[in-house]
């Protein structure tokens, strides 16, 4: 995928801290109801970053109920990869421990939607992933960083096949 110089530019400033802060508070809420709206074709924030976003449905593992993210993610073949960074905070994002708990989800992005279950990359799968999510996103190297010493996860979601 080709980005844009100016692209570029904005996710080396979405990477800061201070903007990363920023934006984990407000591009959730402003994407939501975009993706909604658009049938999952368009967020601000791939419009500002040229990534591409998917709207991760999952159930909460308190609560019980449909939790909607939108998060930047890997398309590969049938399967999506996702990048638990949280903006490269100390602590998982929630969505992670809602997919340990509860491993079934619903990915939507460009119109389309599919139910998923998740795992965790492998270690082998998963250095060859982080490198690949470094290549389209050179962020997460600081993510990885501010971050330290949590290991970022790295969830694999696999289609699930209708019986």
């Amino acid at each position: 995928m080709r980005v844009s110089p100016l692209k570029r530019l904005v996710q080396a400033l979405a990477a800061t801290a201070p903007l990363s802060w920023l934006l984990a508070r407000t591009l959730p809420h402003v994407d939501r109801p975009l993706l909604r709206w658009s049938n999952y074709r368009f967020s601000l924030a791939s419009w500002l970053t040229g990534l591409p976003i998917v709207t991760l449905v999952c159930t909460g593992a308190r609560s019980g109920r449909p939790v909607s993210v939108p998060l930047v993610a890997l398309i590969e073949e049938d399967y999506v990869v996702l990048i638990a960074s949280n903006f490269g905070n100390k602590k998982h994002p929630q969505w992670v421990h809602n997919l340990r708990r509860h491993p079934q989800a619903e990915i939507a992005w460009g119109g389309r939607r599919g139910q998923y279950r998740m795992r965790e990359a492998a270690p082998e799968e998963r250095s060859r992933y982080w490198a690949k999510a470094v290549a389209l996103y050179r962020g997460y190297a600081l993510y990885e960083k501010r971050a330290a010493p949590r290991t970022i996860p790295v969830l694999v979601l696999e289609p699930v096949v209708p019986q």
